[in-house]
């Protein structure tokens, strides 16, 4: 029994059981909260694949992935990274943030994502063939920091990809009662403050009400904090740090719960 929630919203995973089946790699586009993380989660859970994800950032390097000479005692010792053990065990390995990663990690990941489904690692001057399971996946927000954090087109036509948005707001509120058992009538009224939000794009947020933001909120609700803190704590606070946009949203929410 797969013991991660997740509501399906469209076919996400047929394709994504095809794509596994076919030897694929897998590219989730979508902004943050949108349920890209539970959705590998869920479909690890459901193949019964052991599931490896690393949370990419400007630091992450090819090395970090690929593994290391360290010194133990009076030698080196070569130490494999999480990527290496992926494709040595046959795991689902999840890239997050694949965007943020520093160049070389596309360039490693280069013969895994073709034909070839190999890992070449220098440092060794060894080719590693994938195990039958291997699965590369990751996943992008197009619209963060657009035109500064992108992948090339070059490098998006190797996935396979599904585009994630916030589900519509019948969906969205069976999630905030599935994940935290809030009452309907709050769940609603939670769900409509996020749409109002991602309605006004006249006040510029970077990124706007995550279903996650949402779930940390019902569950404040539920566990007693009085509900028009929980969202300004959960939800408004975490958008911005303007003051007037804070105080606009607060009165917006306020008006809503």
């Amino acid at each position: 029994m797969n013991s991660t929630y997740y509501h399906e919203v469209g076919k996400e995973v047929a394709v994504f059981e095809h794509t596994y089946a076919n030897k694929l790699p897998f590219l989730l586009k979508g902004p943050t909260g949108t349920g890209k993380s539970r959705f590998i989660e869920f479909m690890a859970n459901k193949l019964d694949k052991k599931l490896i994800t690393i949370a990419c950032h400007e630091e992450t390097s090819s090395t970090d992935l690929i593994g290391r000479y360290i010194i133990k005692g009076a030698e080196a010792v070569w130490i494999d990274g999480p990527l290496t053990k992926a494709v040595k065990e046959g795991a689902i390995i999840y890239l997050d943030e694949i965007a943020e990663a520093r160049p070389d990690v596309i360039v490693a990941i280069h013969s895994l994502t073709d034909h070839r489904r190999e890992l070449y690692i220098d440092k060794l001057g060894k080719i590693i063939k994938a195990h039958n399971d291997f699965m590369l996946v990751a996943s992008f927000n197009p619209g963060y920091q657009k035109g500064f954090k992108e992948l090339k087109p070059s490098t998006k036509q190797r996935f396979i990809s599904l585009s994630f948005n916030y589900p519509e707001n019948k969906i969205e509120t069976e999630i905030l009662i599935n994940e935290t058992k809030i009452d309907k009538s709050t769940a609603k009224k939670l769900v409509n403050i996020a749409t109002k939000i991602r309605n006004l794009t006249e006040l510029g947020l970077t990124e706007t009400v995550s279903t996650r933001l949402l779930v940390d909120a019902a569950k404040l609700i539920r566990s007693g904090l009085p509900k028009r803190l929980s969202v300004e704590v959960a939800i408004v606070e975490p958008l911005t740090d303007d003051i007037e946009i804070i105080e606009a949203l607060r009165d917006l929410c306020n008006l809503l719960i």
